[in-house]
């Protein structure tokens, strides 16, 4: 018994000795990775020359056009179930088109109004061009309570409209077509101009069926712009990004834009294998700790 007592302390010693040798050894490695994630300095997407860099209420000219930058906005969404909130930001572009074209139906025998005046909608395609034909539409209420001599309602006979006339305390039966004017017509063939609320407007096409009208007037217009996503302008393609809660970036180099993409996600490679190496390495430290202090077979 005196001889084993020995050999086991001394195989226990040297089994802490050695565990203590690894645990430091596992110790630095880790801090070491720690170190590196703590200091380094995450790489960003910047633009040294940007075709635009704005604010809000900013503007540019494109194409003759002025496009403003109405809004820029920024939150956080989702979010929960363990999950971080992701930022987002957004804007809107906006811009007036000063000749933007606008058309207008009018189907055959409808009643339309024009310059405050109501009009039935007629077509004469047996004309060349065909033609469009716009006929008052009498107020025959009106007229009546016009007339002293008139009741203020039409009087019907065996299917026919007739208005009571009173004179000399003697009633007579007018015919409607006989006592009301004729109606004004006003007469446009295909490709005339007419006004209609202010805008000086084409006929397009006279069909038996309809009238197309057609004008020019302005017209505005949103665009939305997402962030680090594609956007097209007058036939032209710009990266729409945002900096900051701010300011957006619309740019065309998308080469720049690729290569320095590519550094972030090499950065984010790097940085969870400097993770996966702390990790490991503190794993380790406990592990060697708690097997220095197990008692020998020895």
């Amino acid at each position: 018994m005196a001889i084993v007592i020995p050999r086991v302390a001394h195989a226990s010693g040297m089994q802490r000795r050695a565990a203590a040798i690894y645990v430091a050894f596992f110790l630095i490695v880790g801090a070491a990775s720690y170190s590196l994630i703590a200091t380094a300095t995450a790489p960003t997407v910047e633009f040294d020359n940007p075709e635009y860099q704005l604010g809000q209420d900013d503007s540019f000219t494109l194409g003759g056009t002025e496009y403003t930058v109405a809004d820029i906005s920024a939150g956080y969404e989702g979010g929960g179930h363990g999950s971080a909130p992701e930022l987002v930001r957004e804007g809107t572009l906006s811009w007036t088109n000063e000749s933007a074209r606008y058309t207008a139906t009018w189907e055959n025998n409808a009643t339309v109004t024009v310059e405050d005046n109501e009009w039935r909608v007629l077509t004469d395609n047996d004309s060349d061009p065909p033609q469009l034909i716009l006929q008052d539409e009498l107020n025959r209420t009106a007229i009546l309570q016009d007339d002293p001599n008139a009741d203020d309602e039409l009087v019907t006979r065996q299917g026919e409209d007739y208005v009571a006339i009173t004179e000399d305390n003697t009633t007579r039966l007018v015919p409607a077509d006989e006592y009301f004017p004729e109606p004004e017509r006003v007469t446009y063939a295909e490709g005339e101009t007419l006004t209609l609320e202010g805008n000086e407007t084409t006929v397009a096409s006279v069909s038996e069926a309809e009238v197309v009208l057609e004008w020019t007037a302005p017209r505005g217009s949103t665009l939305t712009l997402g962030d680090r996503a594609n956007v097209t302008i007058q036939d032209q393609q710009y990266l729409a990004m945002f900096p900051d809660n701010s300011t957006v970036v619309l740019t065309q180099d998308y080469e720049s834009y690729r290569t320095q993409q590519s550094e972030i996600e090499r950065f984010e490679t790097y940085k969870n294998g400097l993770w996966g190496v702390s990790i490991v390495s503190g794993l380790t430290v406990v592990l060697l700790a708690a097997m220095a202090y197990l008692p020998s077979r020895y």
